[in-house]
């Protein structure tokens, strides 16, 4: 029988040398550390809420006594450390849910301010553009504050600008399309307490995409009032085929859920449809999918690194989301890298990526994801606006199996 390093060495010839250095020095790396305790976590939460078969039926029309949907946003509730939990498959993506805690938590005149300096695109064409409803229309101020050159947060910048205005701010925890590393709970956990000696203490928001059951605690867990994030991410555990979720102090919650539903409905109504089973499968097996893809990011890593390419963060270096940059330094190499991690999918695998327009992007962004959930990211995928020093962005990977595969074959063909 042929070992991982025969059998990829025989698919890839060109990766053989590289590979027999690799595998060997990512075997203390085949466990993710904090699989275990996350997994005993989300166990602990689903046997205290006394989940049945009942509950994972899902409702219609209104949603009125959906007693599934109450136990999955209190198990939620209860494993990322939270008072209280919106999860609900009307929240169309992590943006969407981002724009309800930020909305539904401010008012004409507040102020918000981004301690990560700008956010992901998306969310900020939503933030800065014009029309009804932007925070630019409703006059609320969204200030940004770059990292420093470490990557800790500029207190002296915030304490500077902090006022009764002052609503949220804001932590982006994954590093987006930079080469920023991404905030640990340990280093939220820290302004969290710095906010506390403050004269004015606004709520602290996270957006936690990319980062759940990385570490071994969640941002809430850590001092955070609203932490969000996306179930086609991380705790849909590559199950869930929609939704978002919010959890964090009771006010921010039901505030943003009153944005989602309508104010004075308490969050009664929202039916769950056929989605409520996957959701509550997807969280159980998130910690171990999770560990699957930071085991994957650390492949990619490893490999590019030994072909010569710099990655961010490095194979070796502590992981606080999953996702991995690599620097290819050309489109050809870029465009390549995408359709070989295309043609190892399990869907799609016939199509060829290229570079394309995409809302809130401000050139042309290339993407490979051969997923079973669209644009689900916790699946292997591979993508990244297409500009100089052309790197590619790595996340994901539901098995260990497929990673190497897949990362192997993009890889081996950008050296082929």
């Amino acid at each position: 029988m042929l070992t991982e390093i025969e059998f990829l060495s025989e698919k890839h010839p060109v990766l053989a040398r590289a590979l027999e250095s690799v595998l060997p020095a990512l075997e203390p790396y085949q466990a993710h550390p904090w699989a275990l305790p996350n997994q005993d976590r989300v166990l602990t939460a689903f046997s205290r809420q006394r989940v049945d078969s009942y509950d994972l039926q899902g409702s219609t029309g209104y949603g009125y006594n959906d007693l599934g949907r109450e136990k999955l946003e209190a198990a939620y509730a209860e494993v990322f450390g939270g008072q209280a939990a919106l999860v609900r498959p009307q929240i169309a993506s992590g943006t969407h849910a981002l724009w309800l805690a930020l909305s539904g938590n401010t008012l004409p005149g507040d102020q918000v301010i981004s301690v990560t300096g700008r956010p992901y695109a998306t969310l900020a064409t939503v933030l800065a553009q014009e029309g009804p409803g932007s925070f630019k229309s409703l006059g609320i101020d969204f200030i940004e504050i770059d990292l420093l050159p470490g990557g800790n947060f500029d207190t002296q910048a915030l304490a500077a600008i902090l006022s009764p205005r002052t609503k949220l701010v804001y932590i982006q925890k994954s590093r987006g399309y930079s080469r920023r590393q991404p905030i640990s709970v340990r280093q939220i956990s820290q302004l969290a307490d710095w906010l506390q000696d403050q004269a004015y203490r606004p709520a602290l928001v996270v957006d936690n995409c990319y980062g759940e059951f990385v570490e071994d605690r969640e941002p809430c867990q850590a001092g955070a009032d609203l932490a969000v994030g996306s179930l086609i991410k991380n705790p849909g555990g590559g199950l869930a085929e929609t939704g978002g979720y919010l959890v964090g102090r009771q006010d921010l919650v039901a505030n943003a859920r009153d944005r989602l539903l309508a104010p004075g409905l308490a969050g009664e109504i929202g039916a769950t449809g056929p989605y409520l089973r996957s959701m509550f499968q997807g969280l159980f097996l998130a910690p171990h999918c999770v560990g699957q893809s930071v085991f994957n990011a650390r492949f990619a890593a490893a490999l590019a690194e030994s072909l010569g390419y710099q990655t961010w963060p490095r194979w070796d270096e502590e992981r606080f989301d999953l996702v991995q940059a690599i620097e290819l330094g050309s489109q050809k190499k870029m465009e390549t890298f995408c359709r070989a991690i295309q043609a190892a999918s399990p869907v799609d695998s016939h199509l060829a990526p290229v570079p394309a327009e995409m809302p809130g992007y401000q050139v042309p962004v290339i993407m490979a994801a051969g997923a079973f959930i669209q644009g689900a990211s916790l699946e292997l995928s591979a993508d990244g606006p297409v500009q100089p020093p052309y790197l590619v962005y790595c996340q994901g990977g539901l098995t260990r199996e497929h990673g190497l595969l897949a990362l192997a074959a993009g890889l081996a063909a950008i050296c082929e």
